[in-house]
């Protein structure tokens, strides 16, 4: 008899500390909510203490292309200024076109901007030739390397399926798209690029970056973590770096993509 009650006043106890330590970690997790939440004292009474007039937003304007006002054009179709040929710092190469575009030119490289980003919003629009020259990823690839890093897929999908995490829209080799949104065949696409640059102490990163990606206006990356550097091969790692330039690919197999209307603001 003395057994079981010393079993049932062990077991009381027990239960007793559990609902004190359940207490005690509610109330931390309360404190800590509080502690770190930016509406702190005493709760207003009135609508006009919660107003506020500063900082005031800037007025953005659009041009008749939907470029704001207070955007670094990248190319407008006029000349090649803003762009170079990484390999060796000359001009760029690529055909400027009759209609304010430009074409890839096959086996001439890449083109990158002379100027350096880190977050940004950017905008571009591509579309991919009437005509069908190849299949799979050798139909109409090229890219948008963000930082000459992360690179948002460019492809003609349209009845001409590949690996998921590199089809059109994928962050290449880490994040399927949501959907798949292109245009027809030869029609034009746009992409709206909200990137966060990653951030780093000395070699440690601190931040990963993040990407949003709305394709034809349809959302397909959704504030996706980017995992590292992309790589064709082996598995993406950061490495520390500081604002780096944006790159279009020659993907070096006649694909022909052309580009247009491409803008950057910078967060």
């Amino acid at each position: 008899m003395k057994k079981c009650f010393l079993i049932m006043l062990l077991l009381f106890v027990f239960s007793c500390n559990t609902k004190v330590d359940e207490e005690i970690t509610k109330e931390t997790v309360l404190e800590e909510e509080t502690t770190t939440s930016k509406y702190q004292g005493e709760e207003p009474t009135t609508p006009e203490a919660t107003e506020v007039y500063e900082p005031v937003p800037p007025k953005v304007t659009q041009d008749i292309n939907g470029v704001p006002s207070d955007a670094i054009v990248l190319f407008d179709g006029t000349n090649l200024d803003e762009w170079m040929n990484p390999a060796d710092s000359t001009a760029a190469q690529w055909h400027l076109n009759g209609d304010r575009s430009m074409t890839v030119k096959d086996k001439s490289g890449n083109i990158r901007t002379k100027r350096s980003f880190g977050s940004m919003q950017l905008h571009l629009e591509w579309k991919s030739p009437v005509a069908i020259l190849n299949e799979g990823q050798a139909r109409a690839n090229s890219g948008v390397f963000i930082q000459e890093r992360y690179e948002v897929q460019i492809l003609d999908n349209n009845n001409n399926p590949t690996y998921t995490n590199g089809q059109v829209g994928a962050l290449y080799k880490q994040g399927v798209p949501l959907a798949m949104a292109s245009a027809p065949t030869g029609e034009w696409n746009s992409y709206d690029i909200i990137f966060h640059a990653p951030e780093f102490e000395e070699e440690n990163l601190t931040k990963p970056a993040y990407v949003t990606v709305l394709h034809n206006g349809v959302l397909i990356q959704d504030h996706f973590e980017i995992e590292g550097t992309i790589k064709y091969i082996g598995w993406p790692k950061y490495e520390a770096h500081s604002k780096a330039p944006i790159i279009l690919q020659d993907h070096q197999d006649n694909s022909r993509v052309s580009y247009r209307n491409i803008w950057v603001r910078e967060l």
